[in-house]
């Protein structure tokens, strides 16, 4: 069961460092900056990074609705402690990111996290406003 728990809390953290890549992919279709990334000495086209970027954030995704439903099979307490735990993870390196930062990349760095705030809450009250209306339908 620890072993169970310990990867599904890896698994589950995966998609939270794919949350900060913008949606598509990369922003700019120029050359990878790092020699080690994927893909990096295929000298792709600009249409082949588009295909494999939409392949992969396909591969993204299944990977997440995987992890929620081995995570919804836990016990309700071992959720919680696990979504504690992964949010925590995430908030350290969020600190960590914004130290790193000259003072007016702080200011954009913390626009952006409100922007995506505001995004997420707006995506809840979506989810919450489907399920209501899904619920009386039937």
């Amino acid at each position: 069961m620890r072993k169970t728990l310990i990867a599904l809390m890896f698994a589950a953290a995966l998609p939270t460092v794919a949350m900060a890549m913008p949606e598509g992919g990369p922003r700019h279709d120029g050359p990878h900056h790092r020699g080690d990334a994927p893909f990096a000495q295929l000298d792709l086209s600009r249409e082949q990074r588009q295909q494999i970027g939409k392949l992969m954030g396909e591969q993204m995704q299944q990977r997440r609705e995987i992890t929620e439903r081995y995570i919804n099979k836990l016990p309700a307490g071992e959720q919680k402690a696990l979504k504690d735990e992964l949010k925590a993870s995430h908030d350290k390196t969020d600190s960590q990111v914004r130290a790193l930062l000259k003072p007016e990349q702080q200011k954009k760095f913390d626009d952006l996290q409100k922007e995506r705030a505001a995004r997420k809450a707006e995506w809840k009250e979506f989810q919450a406003w489907k399920a209501e209306k899904a619920g009386k339908a039937q």
